[in-house]
């Protein structure tokens, strides 16, 4: 029979049990809401097990088969950049840097790190006339914005780069694709101020853009963001001893070689190529940005198709009549601009791509390599 002084120890224990309870409760709530008022865009994932425990990755994360790949893709730049070997440690003073931007054919896809255009530079154990050992670092992401790009550029400046490579190809130029991608479209306030600092023809008010409320920011709006970061510090485990970072399967459908009678691109067909509606004036941005560092533009390799219908297309990607009028209005604007320009668009036979008119395989890549090395040495020498 429970006598009265353990009714009273019971009591008492079930109060206390209450208060923890409501206190732990408010507690999470505070923090909750407390968390909504970081400005929008603040990373909660900053530190990271990569560079420290694991070493850092040779590619920004991406990948949307995490559990065969070892990666993912998320849109936390801070989080992308803290995985990355470029944060290792400071630069060193015998390093020539050279970082590379640009869509999925830079960040290599179907391709082993060694293989890209980054990896190749690496291998060859290049150096100045100074004697500074030249180090090629892949941060090209595989989407197609010259908009990202800029937005990457922005982040990668702050790693004392020596010289800017920028694959660029005309699917990243039109305007109304900018925006859209997802690693934009998620980061509105980088975005944004790169449009207002540098008078890009983009509505800043673009309805692609992802603008979070105030419960997304909270710390249960944020889950996904925060379960994203925490997989990839797990995911770096397994690549860390495996080396892979993308899957490579065996069988692929190859770029398209035939092509119905279709001269349309992004919605445009023969005639004369909108110009005011590309997005040049972002090279002549990332250019201003860099200030005295160097930007070397690169028309990067397309496959040339000598299949049906080849006579209005190149490839998938390009009709013909839009692609030479790119080409011509690029070379044009290289001459009065402050960026270097090498056209590598024809360098690469047909079948050394892979899945894309832009993907190589790793001769292809080679092939790119070698062609755009002369230049390569000019601008780490001059």
């Amino acid at each position: 029979m429970m006598t009265e002084e353990h009714a009273h120890e019971n009591q008492q224990t079930s109060k206390f049990i209450r208060n923890v309870l409501i206190k732990g409760v408010l507690l999470f709530m505070i923090l909750n809401f407390l968390t909504a008022l970081i400005p929008a865009g603040s990373s909660l994932g900053r530190l990271s097990l990569y560079n420290h425990v694991l070493p850092g990755r040779v590619r920004l994360p991406f990948g949307e088969n995490p559990q065969q790949a070892y990666n993912l893709s998320l849109y936390d730049l801070e989080v992308m950049f803290a995985s990355h070997e470029i944060e290792a440690g400071p630069k060193p003073d015998d390093e020539f840097r050279i970082i590379l931007i640009g869509d999925s054919a830079a960040w290599g896809i179907l391709l082993e790190p060694q293989d890209t255009l980054a990896g190749l530079i690496n291998q060859d154990n290049l150096k100045t006339a100074d004697g500074r050992a030249v180090r090629a670092y892949n941060l090209a992401y595989p989407s197609m914005s010259l908009l990202k790009d800029l937005i990457i550029l922005e982040k990668a400046l702050t790693y004392q780069p020596d010289l800017i490579i920028w694959p660029v190809t005309l699917q990243s130029f039109p305007n109304k694709i900018q925006i859209e991608t997802p690693l934009v479209a998620n980061n509105p306030d980088r975005a944004k101020s790169l449009i207002e600092a540098y008078d890009l023809p983009l509505n800043p008010e673009s309805e692609d853009f992802v603008l979070p409320t105030f419960w997304d920011r909270t710390l249960i709006g944020r889950r996904r963001a925060i379960l994203d970061a925490t997989q990839l510090q797990l995911y770096g485990v397994l690549w860390a001893s495996t080396g892979i970072d993308q899957t490579y399967p065996e069988d692929y459908t190859p770029a398209q070689l035939d092509f119905e009678k279709d001269d349309s691109f992004v919605g445009w067909y023969t005639g004369a190529l909108p110009l005011n509606q590309l997005a040049t004036n972002i090279l002549k941005a990332g250019a201003e940005m860099a200030g005295e560092i160097p930007v070397l533009v690169v028309n990067e390799p397309i496959l040339i198709s000598d299949g049906e219908n080849s006579d209005i297309r190149y490839n998938f990607f390009y009709p013909r009549w839009a692609y030479d009028q790119y080409r011509l209005n690029l070379a044009e604007r290289s001459v009065y601009a402050d960026w270097s320009y090498v056209d590598l668009w024809d360098i690469i036979p047909p079948d050394e791509f892979t899945n894309s008119a832009v993907h190589l395989s790793s001769e292809g890549s080679l092939i790119y390599y070698q062609t755009l090395k002369p230049t390569l040495a000019r601008l780490i020498n001059q």
